[in-house]
């Protein structure tokens, strides 16, 4: 456990054809943390160049990226598509002016749009454009502001209201309603955004109001927020509580036991799918999708029936003729992991061996590139990096059935609930 413990302490995160569906399906699409930056924000500076160095990411290929997949939607023609936060880079005005131009685009080809706020996306006081070595202050936009340029996209539409926050419900079929959380701490910003995301007292009675008046017209709720609903990877409650919402277990526990059956997350800028059974039995699924702001570049198409979601993931690996679109970005991302690695090994305050460090910080790296991927396994290589590890700590582990990957499946899928799980 020990073992575990530490290498868990020391990982970080620095995201076909068209089938057609039956009458009684809704075909849905999901995107994730696009933290979009307008390209009249910034240029080829220096100030972007240092910027990209840290973060790893590429602004040219993120909309290159995004154009990229909303082709692939014009093929797909989804009846729905959700976008679970981090819409922006980090809440400027002119980017979120230039999703809204792109979302009303897509619904005026009938793709309807539902959309939740990120902890990047409303009230950030270090907004800004890079500009030649520059960093220049820009407008962010406030809580009543999201509201007003995202009314087609939920907040126009919304069946219900939360007076304490931004979370809001809409109808997607006769048979099913979406409960959008806001579970940001926008309120409280300084001097950027917080990581960290809770849903208020108000909100969760709220909700279960919703969730009441459902049952009692024989509704289906699904769920959508930004932050984590429940644990994707050992102890990432310890080591990563900002990634999930505050009292994630708590939370959980009472959606479950309302019959929500799932609720579509990011924030984590991972592929993953988790389950959570509450004490009684009922369990919700966190369905939580990469993003496209980095490696792998994920999105997901779905199909909602009554009783069942079926998943299937999307991974962008060319654009606009890059054909190492996918390379590149993985090195980008491997290097920012390896990185932090490395400076949180140093800085942890553990005495480990120096001949220790490159093993444990190549494991540490591995383990993240396969989980924002989805599906992770140990492979043999994975197993005997493990097995020396804990051989040096003084350590046994037995590793043949060692899982970083909690159940179900991560990339595709079928989610199943109420009579059709019986059945």
């Amino acid at each position: 456990m020990r073992t575990l413990h530490l290498l868990f302490l020391f990982l970080t995160v620095i995201t076909t054809a068209c089938n057609p569906v039956s009458a009684d399906s809704l075909k849905i699409a999901l995107l994730s943390d696009i933290h979009l930056l307008s390209s009249k924000l910034y240029d080829n500076g220096e100030a972007l160049a240092a910027y990209e160095q840290v973060s790893g990411r590429q602004f040219d290929d993120q909309e290159m990226v995004l154009e990229q997949v909303l082709r692939n939607l014009r093929q797909e023609e989804p009846d729905l598509l959700l976008i679970s936060g981090d819409l922006t880079h980090h809440g400027e005005q002119l980017s979120h002016l230039d999703l809204v131009a792109v979302l009303h685009s897509l619904e005026k080809e009938g793709v309807r749009v539902l959309v939740v706020p990120g902890n990047h996306d409303i009230n950030i006081p270090n907004a800004v454009a890079y500009r030649g070595d520059k960093k220049l202050p820009v407008e962010s936009v406030t809580k009543d502001e999201f509201v007003a340029l995202y009314e087609s996209f939920g907040y126009g539409e919304a069946l219900y209201r939360d007076e304490a926050s931004l979370s809001y419900v809409a109808t997607l079929d006769s048979q099913h309603w979406l409960l959008c959380f806001d579970s940001n701490r926008y309120e409280e910003h300084t001097t950027g955004s917080i990581t960290a995301g809770r849903i208020k007292e108000q909100t969760r009675e709220w909700a279960l109001s919703v969730l009441r008046d459902a049952e009692e017209k024989g509704i289906t709720v699904l769920g959508m927020m930004h932050h984590g609903l429940v644990e994707h990877m050992p102890y990432q409650s310890d080591f990563f509580p900002g990634y999930l919402v505050e009292e994630w277990a708590h939370h959980a526990a009472w959606l479950a036991e309302a019959k929500m059956p799932l609720v579509f997350t990011g924030h984590f800028h991972a592929n993953d799918v988790t389950r959570f059974e509450a004490p009684s039995g009922h369990s919700i699924y966190d369905l939580e999708t990469a993003s496209l702001a980095q490696y792998p570049y994920a999105w997901r198409m779905m199909t909602l029936k009554e009783g069942s979601l079926t998943v299937e993931s999307r991974f962008v690996k060319l654009a606009d003729g890059n054909s190492n679109l996918e390379e590149e970005a993985y090195k980008r991302l491997e290097m920012v992991t390896r990185r932090v690695a490395e400076q949180r090994l140093r800085g942890v305050g553990i005495l480990l061996p120096e001949e220790l460090m490159p093993l444990l910080t190549d494991l540490i790296v591995k383990l993240n590139m396969m989980h924002v991927k989805g599906d992770e396994k140990a492979d043999p290589e994975m197993q005997l990096a493990l097995r020396l590890f804990a051989s040096y700590l003084g350590n046994e582990m037995e590793t043949k059935d060692f899982s970083f990957d909690f159940p179900p499946e991560d990339n595709n899928l079928v989610i199943r609930w109420g009579k059709e799980k019986r059945e």
